[in-house]
C-alpha cells in the first residue's frame, strides 16, 4: 500500500487535458490515483520533480524486437554485433550489445532508459508465436505484446474466397487465441503469396492471388471488416503493397479508399508515400500532401510514420519481395524465409547516406508527415525499428519537429533539390510539449485500445517519466531524470535501478466453437504441425499478461 508522490512538476497529460500544469502525481500499487482530498494523508515515498517535465510513459506500436525475423539478423549480421558497443554487466544488467539489432534484455534496457514503458513487436507469422513469447519474456522492464501476420495466410483467403464472414472472423479470432497476439498484421497482401508463386510479389490490388481466387483489395477490406467486427482493441494493422516502390503513392491511395467505412491504420507510411518512376531516380518526389490530405478528412484512419533516420541499420521485413528488391539496389547480403500458411521475411544490411538524394528526400517525406497531419491523435511516432532507423533516435525526431530552425539547418547538409521533390522547406508549423507527449505517448495508446495507458489519469498504469527542463530539447528526451514503471523507479540519472519482467499484452476475442472442427479440418489438410501442438500455452507468454478485452469478454 505504498504511496509515492511526485511533487512540484509540469504535467503534460493530453488525455486528460492537462498542458504544462504544476501539479503533483500520485501513484500507489503500481496505478496512478487521485490525489487525497484528506490533507492529512502522507506519501510514505515523495520524490521532489520541481522545475522537471512529467509525462506518461513512451509508447512504441511499432517495431521489431523479438521472433524469427529479428532472431535471423541477429545472426546473419556479426560483423555489425562486433562493431557495437557493449553494455557491461552489472549487479542488476546483464551484458550485451547495442547494435542496430539489440540484445533481448539489451533491447528492454534501452526502451526503459529512453523513457519508453511500451513497445510491440509489429509482425510476427502464426508459426513463430512461440518463438516471439520466449523472446518476449526475456526483455525486461517494458510491457510488450506483437501483432499476427495474416494478409496472406492460406486459411484465412480460402475463407474470403468461400465468402464466408463468420468463418473469416472465427479464423481471425483462432490465430489471435492460438498464439497470444494483440492485433491483425496486414503485410502486402496477397504479393507476398504472389512473390512465393514465382511473381515479383508487387501485384495490384484487383489482381488475383495465384491458387487462391482473392484479390488483394478484398484481403485488406474483409479483414478491416472483422477486426470490427470482432471489436478489436486495435484496427487492422496494414502495411500496404509496394512499400519502398517510385510511384506507389496511387496504391496507397487507393488502399485507404478502398478501407473507407472500417477503422484501420496505415503503418510507416513514409515508405509508401513515394512519386516518380522506378526507372529514372530524378522523378522520385514526395507526394505526402496528397495522402495527407485523404488521412486529415477521414477521421477512421491512423498512422505511423517510419521516419528515416542516417547512419547504419537493418531492414527486416515480413515483405519478402520487398527485401529481395532492397537486395538488388544495395548489392548488399539479403535473407529470406518463407513459413507455411503465411509470408516469410528479408533481411537486408542499410546505410542511409545524407549524401544521397533518394535517401534524403525519405528522411523529408517522414518530416512532412508529421507536420501535414493536421491531428497529432491522428499519428504515432515511430521509426519502424530497425528498418528506418533505431528507436533510440526519437529524441532527434521530437527535436526536429519542435524546432523549424533544427530542420532548416540540418536541411544545409543534405543534397539541395530535394527542396524541389518536396515541401518540407515551406513547412512553418512547430511541435509543442503537449503535442509530443501526444505522438509519443497518448495517440498510440488510444489507438492501440489500451485505456490504461498513455495518460497519468487515475486507474491507469504508473508509468511514468519525468525529464530536466532544457534548453537542447534533444538532450532532454535523451536522459530522463526518472522512469517509473507500474510505480517502480526503473532509471534514475540515466542509471538503472531495478529490473521488473513488464507484462505480455494480448487479446482472446470469442468465436463460435462451431467453427473449430473446420479450421481443425483445414489445419489437418495443409499443415505440417498438428492442430493440437500449434497454440501456444501459459508457459511459452509467461505468468505475467495483461488480457484486453475484446467483444464483450
Amino acid at each position: 500500500m505504498t504511496r509515492t508522490i511526485l511533487r512540484g512538476g509540469r504535467v503534460y497529460d493530453p488525455l486528460n487535458g492537462v498542458d504544462g500544469e504544476l501539479r503533483d502525481v500520485w501513484m500507489q500499487d503500481g496505478r496512478i490515483i487521485a490525489a487525497p482530498e484528506n490533507p492529512d494523508v502522507r506519501a510514505e515515498v515523495i520524490v521532489d520533480v520541481t522545475g522537471m517535465i512529467i509525462m506518461p510513459g513512451g509508447v512504441d506500436m511499432h517495431c521489431h524486437i523479438a521472433g524469427p525475423k529479428v532472431n535471423t539478423a541477429r545472426k546473419m549480421l556479426p560483423e555489425q554485433r562486433r562493431r557495437a558497443r557493449v553494455m557491461a554487466r552489472t549487479n542488476l544488467t546483464r551484458s550485451g550489445t547495442l547494435g542496430t539489432v539489440p540484445s533481448t534484455y539489451t533491447t528492454g534496457y534501452l526502451y526503459a532508459g529512453l523513457g519508453y514503458t511500451t513497445a510491440f513487436d509489429a509482425a510476427v507469422p502464426p508459426i513463430g508465436a512461440r518463438h516471439a513469447h520466449d523472446e518476449l519474456q526475456d526483455t525486461p522492464i517494458i510491457d510488450k505484446g506483437f501483432y499476427v501476420m495474416m494478409g496472406n495466410n492460406h486459411l484465412i483467403m480460402e475463407q474470403i474466397a468461400k465468402q464466408t464472414p463468420e468463418l473469416v472472423d472465427a479464423a481471425v479470432a483462432w490465430l489471435l487465441n492460438s498464439t497470444g497476439g494483440y492485433a491483425v498484421k496486414l503485410v502486402n497482401p496477397g504479393g507476398v503469396e504472389m512473390w512465393k508463386s514465382g511473381g515479383d510479389g508487387y501485384c495490384g490490388l484487383d489482381e488475383i492471388v495465384s491458387h487462391h481466387n482473392v484479390t488483394p483489395r478484398q484481403i485488406l477490406t474483409e479483414l478491416a471488416r472483422s477486426a470490427d467486427r470482432l471489436s478489436l482493441p486495435h484496427p487492422v494493422h496494414i502495411h500496404c503493397n509496394h512499400l519502398g516502390i517510385p510511384g506507389n503513392w496511387t496504391t496507397t491511395l487507393e488502399t485507404m479508399k478502398s478501407l473507407d467505412g472500417s477503422r484501420a491504420h496505415l503503418t510507416h507510411i513514409q515508405f509508401h508515400s513515394y512519386g516518380g518512376s522506378l526507372d529514372d531516380q530524378s522523378t522520385f518526389c514526395s507526394q505526402v500532401p496528397v495522402l495527407a490530405e485523404h488521412v486529415n478528412s477521414h477521421p477512421l484512419l491512423t498512422v505511423d510514420v517510419g521516419q528515416v533516420i542516417f547512419g547504419e541499420t537493418t531492414s527486416m521485413t515480413g515483405d519478402g519481395p520487398l527485401g529481395h528488391y532492397l537486395h538488388k539496389v544495395t548489392g548488399g547480403k539479403w535473407y529470406s524465409g518463407d513459413v507455411e500458411l503465411e509470408g516469410g521475411c528479408g533481411i537486408v544490411p542499410i546505410t542511409y547516406r545524407d549524401s544521397s538524394f533518394v535517401h534524403s528526400l525519405q528522411w523529408a517525406i517522414g518530416l512532412e508527415w508529421y507536420l501535414l497531419v493536421n491531428d497529432p491523435w491522428r499519428i504515432a511516432m515511430s521509426t519502424d525499428h530497425p528498418n528506418g532507423g533505431s528507436f533510440l533516435a526519437y529524441p532527434e525526431i521530437i527535436a526536429l519537429l519542435m524546432e523549424r530552425s533544427r530542420r532548416e539547418e540540418f536541411m544545409k547538409r543534405l543534397p539541395q533539390k530535394i527542396r524541389q521533390h518536396c515541401t518540407l522547406a515551406e513547412l512553418t508549423r512547430e511541435y509543442t510539449l503537449n503535442e509530443i507527449a501526444i505522438i509519443t505517448r497518448a495517440s498510440p495508446a488510444r489507438m492501440l485500445g489500451l485505456k490504461n495507458k498513455g495518460h497519468l489519469g487515475p486507474g491507469a498504469d504508473a508509468d511514468v517519466t519525468v525529464y530536466n527542463c532544457q534548453a537542447d530539447l534533444e538532450a532532454m528526451f535523451r536522459m530522463p531524470r526518472y522512469v517509473f514503471s507500474h510505480g517502480t523507479m526503473i532509471i534514475e540519472d540515466g542509471e538503472i535501478r531495478e529490473i521488473t519482467d513488464g507484462r505480455t499484452m494480448l487479446v482472446k476475442p470469442a468465436y463460435s466453437e462451431d467453427a473449430t472442427p473446420v479450421i481443425r479440418e483445414w489445419f489437418d489438410r495443409n499443415s505440417t504441425l498438428q492442430f493440437a501442438n500449434f497454440a501456444v500455452d501459459a508457459h511459452d507468454i509467461g505468468e505475467h499478461t495483461t488480457e484486453i478485452p475484446t467483444n464483450g469478454r
